[in-house]
């Protein structure tokens, strides 16, 4: 049985989504697209969109940064609003920028509007440098402005006292000795594993964190963006690198104890291997947090998509179910990609004893 504080949020949000969908199945039911409303809530974006209040949308503008021959292009993403013909176009310095499906093109001298070929890629402009803060950019920060709130206060904590830290330090604490006592030395070992804490710690903070902002209502999807994962799993192949010791060079590409001709064939596996270990890592937390995103969305869409206000009665306790389970998903995740990436470079540390 549902406790009272879930019952009173089950029955919120049904009265939440009952309201909309009437509203939407009156108004606005023959312009709703489930898939360009999921699309736009999981992918980055040049403004951060909160929520509307009637037809008037709630965001955070940011500024947009981008290089091409002719030099720097700058302005706030609240300009890309100037609606040209179905296209948001900003004219700077003489350099007209179109944002089309969330990436900025600049359009060639005389040209006024994109125009596509047969692949339907834009012919007459081109992709810029682009720097700019993007909603996925500034979670970024928000994270690392959290995190740097939570973990100098312990650190002061244990500077001034040898006493048991209290409330929010005593949970940090708790979690830092996890990942000490169940990641790092298992994985890496005794006499290694203070080298990688910084770097576990930080990982498995930044995801975790990140990963409970993505669930608040109009948040970003940072690690449901496949470049920041790739960014992530490109640190622990670089640690890999560097760190690895002689024996874990030899075994990758000529083995010892095994004959030369299958020394050949298993090198170029072993190779492949090394790069495939991040690859792993990047693709299970984008496709893992991206999912339930996904899943969340398509719950709630179904009231839209069959304009039947008696859906929301099934469709919200799913998306509610699917909501409280990626609180557990987001410490999972977390988990996962600290405790694979310590057992990658702990394998890659490793000193073997040959007889």
């Amino acid at each position: 049985m549902l406790t009272r504080p879930f019952s009173s949020l089950f029955l919120l949000m049904a009265m939440f989504f009952l309201s909309t969908s009437n509203t939407l199945a009156n108004d606005q039911l023959d312009e709703f697209n489930p898939t360009d409303m999921i699309m736009h809530h999981i992918q980055d974006s040049y403004d951060w969109h909160f929520f509307d209040i009637g037809e008037t949308p709630v965001s955070l503008s940011l500024p947009v940064l981008l290089k091409t021959d002719k030099g720097w292009i700058t302005f706030m993403s609240s300009e890309f609003h100037h609606d040209t013909e179905g296209e948001y176009v900003v004219e700077k310095n003489g350099q007209k920028v179109v944002n089309y499906h969330e990436k900025a093109y600049v359009l060639n001298e005389g040209e006024s509007t994109l125009k596509f070929d047969a692949n339907h890629y834009p012919e007459n402009a081109i992709r810029p440098i682009d720097l700019s803060i993007t909603k996925n950019v500034a979670a970024i920060f928000l994270s690392v402005m959290v995190l740097l709130l939570m973990f100098p206060r312990l650190a002061k904590h244990y500077k001034k006292s040898n006493k048991a830290p209290k409330g929010l330090n005593n949970a940090l604490e708790t979690l830092v000795l996890f990942v000490r006592d169940e990641i790092a030395k298992p994985q890496i070992g005794e006499k290694k594993y203070m080298k990688f804490m910084p770097f576990l710690l930080t990982v498995f903070f930044f995801i975790w964190v990140t990963n409970l902002l993505g669930l608040l209502p109009g948040a970003a999807n940072v690690t449901g963006s496949i470049s920041v994962t790739v960014a992530l799993g490109l640190i622990t192949l670089i640690l890999m690198i560097f760190n690895g010791s002689k024996d874990y060079w030899q075994h990758i590409f000529w083995m010892p104890g095994v004959p030369v001709p299958v020394r050949i064939i298993l090198a170029p596996i072993e190779l492949v291997g090394l790069f495939i270990k991040p690859i792993a890592l990047m693709i299970r937390l984008f496709a893992n947090i991206t999912a339930g995103h996904i899943i969340i969305l398509s719950l709630i869409g179904l009231i839209f998509i069959l304009s039947s206000a008696g859906v929301a009665f099934i469709s919200v306790p799913f998306a509610l179910f699917i909501s409280v389970l990626e609180l557990l998903v987001a410490f999972l995740q977390a988990f996962i990609f600290t405790m694979l990436s310590a057992l990658f470079i702990g394998m890659a540390v490793e000193e073997h004893e040959h007889h």
